[in-house]
C-alpha cells in the first residue's frame, strides 16, 4: 500500500507540470493541489522552458506532455534523463499511440497516464485518483530516492530563487529571526518593502537592552513602511514592522478569525535569547498555521530552528539566507541542514521573495515617490 506522505513530516512532494495546453495545465494543477501532501512547484509550456524549470526548481516528480513546442516530449525526456534524472509521468492524447509511450518508457519515463480505458473516456474521478497514486509511487521510486540523497549531500544553494512561481497559499503574517549581522541585513530588506504591504512583519533581532528602540527608529526613517518597537497589546496591522524589544519574549495571540495581538512577557524562562525567534515563530505557527511565513537570517547558534520547523510542519512558508551573503552562517545553516527551508536565497533576494509570496500588486505611484521606489516594488506593473 502506498504511503499517504512519502516525504518527511512537514514537507510535500514537489511536482512540475509541463504541458502545452493552458487548460490542461490548470486541470492538472487542481488535481495535484487537491492532495495535501503534493505541491505544484512550477509549470512550463515549452520544451526548453521545461528543462530550465527542472534545473532551477529541482522537482521531485515531473508531469510531461508528449507534445511540446520547441522540443517535443520525447526529446525533452531524453534531456531530463541525461542531465536531470528524476521521475517523469507522461501525459498525452490517446491518438499519439502506444509506440510513443513505449519509447518514453524505454528512455526512462516512470509511467504514463491515459485518458482512455478500453477505448472509452474515463471517469474524471478515477483519473484524478490514478494520477495522485502515480505521483506518490514516483516520489518513492529508486530514482527519486537516489536524487533526494544526492541533493541532501549537496550544500544548500540559491538556484531557482528568481522563479516567479507562487507558493500554494498567501501568508497572513511574516515572522523573521536574526542575530549577528542582522541590523545590517535588515537595512537591506525593510527599506525595500512598500508602505502598503498587505500583512504585518514581526522581527526578533538579538540585541542588548536599549538597542532595539533606536534600531526601529533608524529603519523607520529609511523606509516607506512603518517600523516601530513592539509594545504589549499592539494589534498586528498590515504595512507595519514590529521589532521585539530586547529583554522580553514576543508572541502573537488571536481568537478565531480576529486580528492578532502582540504579547510581551518574561516567559518562557531559561531560553538562551530573550527575545527568542523560536518563541515568536512557535506562536505564529499556532495562531496562523499554513498562513505563516518564517524567515531566518544571519546569526550565530540555532535559535529559530524549532519555530521554523513548526511553521513548515503547519504548511507555512520557510526561507533562509544563504551562506555567501550571511555575516555568520549559523541560524540559517541549522535550518537548511534540517531540511525545513523551502528556499535558500541571497540577502538581496529576500524582499522579492516576500512580495512574491504575498502576490503583492503595487498601487499607483505618486510622482513624488516614483524615483525612489526600488524596482521590486513595481512587480506586476
Amino acid at each position: 500500500m502506498i504511503e499517504k506522505n512519502p516525504k518527511p513530516p512537514g514537507s510535500r512532494v514537489r511536482v512540475l507540470i509541463a504541458k502545452n495546453s493552458a487548460v490542461m495545465t490548470q486541470a492538472l494543477c487542481r488535481v495535484v493541489e487537491s492532495a495535501p501532501w503534493l505541491q505544484v512547484c512550477g509549470t512550463a509550456r515549452q520544451g526548453p522552458e521545461t528543462l530550465e524549470k527542472i534545473r532551477d526548481l529541482r522537482p521531485d516528480v515531473v508531469i510531461l506532455g508528449v507534445e511540446m513546442p520547441g522540443l517535443n516530449g520525447i526529446e525533452v525526456l531524453k534531456r531530463i534523463m541525461k542531465d536531470f534524472p528524476c521521475p517523469v509521468i507522461m501525459v498525452g492524447a490517446p491518438e499519439q499511440g502506444a509506440e510513443v509511450i513505449l519509447e518514453a518508457l524505454e528512455i526512462g519515463a516512470f509511467d504514463y497516464l491515459s485518458k482512455l480505458d478500453s477505448g472509452h473516456a474515463r471517469d474524471p474521478r478515477k483519473l484524478k485518483r490514478e494520477l495522485i497514486a502515480k505521483i506518490e509511487a514516483a516520489a518513492q521510486s529508486p530514482l527519486a530516492r537516489k536524487r533526494q540523497a544526492a541533493q541532501a549531500s549537496m550544500p544548500p544553494d540559491s538556484e531557482g530563487i528568481s522563479s516567479h512561481e507562487h507558493f500554494p497559499v498567501i501568508p497572513e503574517i511574516v515572522a523573521l529571526g536574526t542575530s549577528t549581522g542582522g541590523p545590517r541585513a535588515l537595512q537591506q530588506i525593510i527599506p525595500r518593502l512598500p508602505a502598503d504591504l498587505p500583512v504585518g512583519l514581526i522581527i526578533v533581532q538579538h540585541m542588548p537592552p536599549g538597542f532595539t528602540g533606536p534600531l526601529a527608529k533608524r529603519l523607520n526613517t529609511m523606509s516607506d513602511i512603518e517600523v516601530r518597537e513592539a509594545e504589549h497589546g499592539n494589534v498586528v496591522e498590515p504595512g507595519t514592522v514590529y521589532i521585539a524589544p530586547a529583554g522580553q519574549h514576543i508572541k502573537v495571540q488571536r481568537r478565531a478569525e480576529s486580528k492578532a495581538a502582540i504579547c510581551l512577557s518574561d516567559y518562557p524562562a531559561g531560553t538562551m535569547h530573550k527575545p527568542s525567534a523560536d518563541v515568536l515563530m512557535l506562536s505564529v505557527a499556532e495562531a496562523f498555521g499554513r498562513y505563516s511565513f518564517g524567515i531566518i537570517l544571519t546569526g550565530m547558534g540555532g535559535d529559530g530552528l524549532r519555530g521554523m520547523t513548526a511553521i513548515r510542519r503547519a504548511g507555512g512558508i520557510t526561507i533562509g539566507q544563504d551562506e555567501a551573503s550571511s555575516a555568520v552562517y549559523g541560524m540559517p545553516r541549522v535550518c537548511a541542514e534540517s531540511g525545513i527551508l523551502q528556499r535558500v536565497v541571497p540577502l538581496d533576494q529576500v524582499p522579492r521573495q516576500i512580495l512574491q509570496a504575498l502576490r503583492y500588486q503595487p498601487k499607483e505611484l505618486d510622482a513624488n515617490r516614483i524615483n525612489r521606489v526600488d524596482p521590486i516594488d513595481r512587480m506586476g506593473s
